[in-house]
C-alpha cells in the first residue's frame, strides 16, 4: 500500500471536515468564507510573484534550448524553424504550441523488453489525452465561476455556460466540463497509482493537488446537482468579497464551505508545489530561447573575473625546471645564460 497517497487522501477528507463542520456546528462562516479567501488569495499573489521573480535572478550561462529538428546552418540545408527555432517568432510558435496543445507531450513514447531482448518504442497518447481533458476543462470551470464576481454577467460567459451545458440534460443543465474535470483528475490519480515506475516516484506532494483538485470538482458537482446550493447566496458572498464589503449570507450550507475552503487551501498551496509549472513554462531556458548559437557568439554576463595564469607567463616561471625534465619548451633560453649551460 502507497502511504503516500493515503495521507494525502486523508488530509483532504480532514480539511473538508474542518470546513464544514467549522461552519455547520462552530458558526465560523465569516472565518471560512471571508478570511481564509482574503488569506488564500494573498498568500498566492506574493508566492506566486516571488517564485517567478526569483526565476528571473536565475543565471542562465548559455543558450540550452531542447531541440528535436534540423538547427539553421547552411543555405542549402533545410532548417527546422519550430522545432529548432533561430528567431523569436520560431520561439513564440514553439511556445504556443507547447503552452495550447502539449506538443512536447503528444510525442510522449513507452519503452518495452520484447522476447528476445528486443527494444520496442510505441506512442503513448492516453497521457497526453488525459492532460488536454484535464487542464482545459479545469480553464472552463475557473472562466465560468467568473460570473459569481461580476456583475452584470459579461456576454462571452454566458457563451460559454451555454456551449459548456449545450447538452441540456435535466435540469439545472449539465454543464460537461465538471465531469470532464474529475475524470481528467482521476485519470491522472490512476496513473500514478497503477504504473510502477511513476508509482515509484510520487510523493504526498504529487498527490495531495490532485485529491484537492477531486474534492473541488466532486463538492461542485454535489452542490449543483444534488443539494442545489443557493446560488444567490453565493453571489452575494462572492460579490461582497470583491468589493470588500463582506457579506456572510445565511441560505450557504456547510458543503459549500467546504468547497470553497479547497479552492482556498489549492491557491495558498499553488505557489510552492510543482503546479507552479504553469508560469515555469514560460521562464524555461530550454524553451524560450533561440538556438542561434551558429550566428552569434554567447559570452556567459556570470562569468566571475578571475586572474588568467597564460602558457607564456607559466613557461616562463617553470622553463628551467622544464629543461631540467626533457620537457619541450617553446621559447629557447637565451645563448649563455643558466639555462643553456645546463
Amino acid at each position: 500500500m502507497n502511504l503516500n497517497y493515503i495521507a494525502s487522501l486523508i488530509t483532504v477528507i480532514v480539511l473538508f471536515l474542518i470546513a464544514y463542520f467549522g461552519t455547520e456546528a462552530v458558526g465560523l462562516q465569516a472565518l471560512f468564507g471571508v478570511v481564509v479567501p482574503y488569506l488564500a488569495l494573498l498568500i498566492f499573489l506574493a508566492g506566486f510573484i516571488y517564485r517567478v521573480l526569483n526565476w528571473t535572478r536565475s543565471p542562465v550561462p548559455f543558450r540550452i534550448p531542447s531541440t528535436c529538428g534540423q538547427q539553421k546552418s547552411l543555405p542549402w540545408i533545410k532548417a527546422a524553424s519550430i522545432e529548432n527555432p533561430s528567431t523569436t517568432g520560431g520561439v513564440i510558435i514553439r511556445m504556443a504550441l507547447e503552452i495550447l496543445f502539449f506538443r512536447s507531450l503528444f510525442r510522449n513514447t513507452k519503452t518495452r523488453l520484447l522476447e528476445g531482448e528486443r527494444l520496442s518504442y510505441e506512442w503513448e497518447k492516453w497521457l497526453w489525452l488525459g492532460a488536454i481533458v484535464f487542464h482545459y476543462s479545469l480553464l472552463t470551470v475557473i472562466i465560468r465561476h467568473f460570473r459569481f464576481f461580476l456583475e452584470p454577467v459579461p456576454l462571452p460567459l454566458k457563451w460559454l455556460e451555454a456551449l459548456d451545458g449545450f447538452l441540456q440534460v435535466g435540469v439545472p443543465g449539465v454543464l460537461l466540463s465538471g465531469f470532464a474535470l474529475l475524470a481528467g483528475v482521476i485519470f491522472l490519480f490512476l496513473r500514478r497509482l497503477f504504473i510502477p515506475q511513476v508509482r515509484y516516484i510520487s510523493l504526498a506532494a504529487d498527490y495531495f493537488p490532485l485529491f484537492l483538485i477531486m474534492g473541488i470538482a466532486i463538492s461542485g458537482i454535489f452542490m449543483r446537482y444534488i443539494t442545489k446550493t443557493d446560488i444567490v447566496g453565493v453571489k452575494e458572498l462572492t460579490m461582497g468579497l470583491v468589493t470588500f464589503k463582506p457579506v456572510i449570507p445565511k441560505t450557504v450550507d456547510g458543503i459549500f464551505y467546504g468547497h470553497l475552503f479547497f479552492v482556498c487551501v489549492l491557491l495558498a498551496y499553488f505557489p510552492f508545489s510543482k503546479l507552479m509549472h504553469l508560469g515555469g513554462i514560460f521562464m524555461s531556458p530550454t524553451r524560450n530561447l533561440a538556438n542561434n548559437n551558429r550566428e552569434v557568439r554567447h559570452v556567459n554576463p556570470w562569468n566571475y573575473p578571475v586572474k588568467i595564469h597564460t602558457y607564456d607567463e607559466y613557461e616562463e616561471e617553470f622553463r628551467e625546471k622544464m629543461i631540467n625534465a626533457g620537457l619541450p619548451v617553446e621559447k629557447k633560453p637565451a645563448p649563455g645564460s643558466s639555462e643553456e649551460k645546463e
